[in-house]
């Protein structure tokens, strides 16, 4: 009990220095913000959600006190909330209730039984669930209607750009300006939607390698979505041309639904690609070209919700895997 209150209050006093590095404004501060849920998320794993917890109030209160309650909600709502819960998801399973032997036989049960464990698609929903709250919630502190909010957002990115005196700077400056706050949003929830994801995957990793992590290593190609995420992608689309403060949320959600869909095409590519002799090769270059033009992540949302529809993954194991052994008479 000793010992896990102490990781609690090591893990809180971490993750609350990471979140308010980014007031010196130093570059790698914001490395620092964004890995802030990383210590919450290794307790919650390795001790317990209710070491997270104890770790995220206290990490709460102390920003509180020093930085005033506005700065203590951004870190519960943002990095303590999610920190906590899907810890508390990642660990979450229920025993498979397997035929037992009938009584009077004298055969033993083989061992513990299996357990069903909470699957990695439903946890990356929730991953989107948090990244579109967070973003929906920095994003309503600039203005409570979607006039307010884009004019907030113009008139900081005109600060920052260096707009010469001449007209035609001006006016190109403006139409680049004008385009980055079209975005914005959506950019804002990839972000949070990835760094959120690359927070769990390095906690899992960590608590892991510590040989504290209960829950056995998954099979990440194994990962797809519930069913009604593509109901909720395309009613979050079809919501994005409405206008006004509903179509800002809508893109949001929708951005966050998409890089979900992203990642189930990279699970996608890693299982057709399992007879391929260079697979590692392959996989590496497309990972490459990913990371540095970013648009192709746009050919994985469509492979990830074209397997969806059409079931890839399904047909392509049912192809290629050998059928299972017969018993012998």
């Amino acid at each position: 009990m000793i010992m896990n209150l102490l990781i609690a209050v090591a893990a809180g006093c971490a993750s609350a220095l990471m979140f308010a590095s980014i007031i010196s404004g130093a570059l790698v501060s914001l490395l620092l913000f964004y890995l802030a849920p990383l210590p919450l998320m290794v307790a919650a794993m390795g001790w317990g959600p209710t070491c997270a917890a104890i770790g995220g109030a206290l990490a709460g209160a102390v920003l509180g006190a020093m930085f005033g309650p506005p700065y203590s909600a951004a870190f519960v709502l943002t990095v303590a909330l999610p920190a906590w819960w899907l810890g508390h998801l990642v660990l979450l399973g229920r025993p498979v209730t397997a035929d037992a032997p009938p009584q009077g036989t004298g055969v033993a049960p083989a061992g513990p039984p299996p357990v069903d464990w909470y699957p990695l698609g439903r946890i990356l929903m929730w991953i989107a669930c948090f990244a579109a709250l967070t973003t929906t919630a920095a994003l309503l502190t600039l203005g409570s209607d979607a006039s307010t909010i884009t004019d907030t957002l113009r008139h900081g990115l005109l600060r920052i750009v260096n707009v010469q005196d001449d007209a035609a700077s001006r006016d190109q400056a403006s139409e680049v300006v004008d385009a980055f706050v079209a975005i914005a949003p959506a950019a804002a929830a990839t972000i949070a939607m990835t760094t959120l994801t690359l927070n769990v995957w390095l906690a899992a990793k960590v608590t892991a390698t510590s040989g504290r992590l209960r829950r056995p290593w998954p099979d990440m190609k194994t990962t797809t979505l519930p069913p009604m995420a593509l109901v909720a992608t395309a009613v979050a689309l079809a919501l994005c041309f409405t206008g006004g403060l509903p179509a800002i949320m809508a893109k949001i959600v929708t951005a966050c639904l998409m890089m979900a869909y992203a990642l189930a095409g990279f699970a996608v590519l890693h299982t057709i690609t399992l007879t391929l002799r260079n697979r590692g090769l392959w996989i590496a270059s497309v990972y490459a070209v990913v990371l540095m033009f970013i648009w192709p992540v746009i050919a994985m949302v469509g492979i990830g919700i074209a397997d969806a529809i059409f079931g890839f993954r399904q047909r392509y194991l049912q192809r290629h895997m050998p059928p299972p052994l017969t018993p012998k008479s």
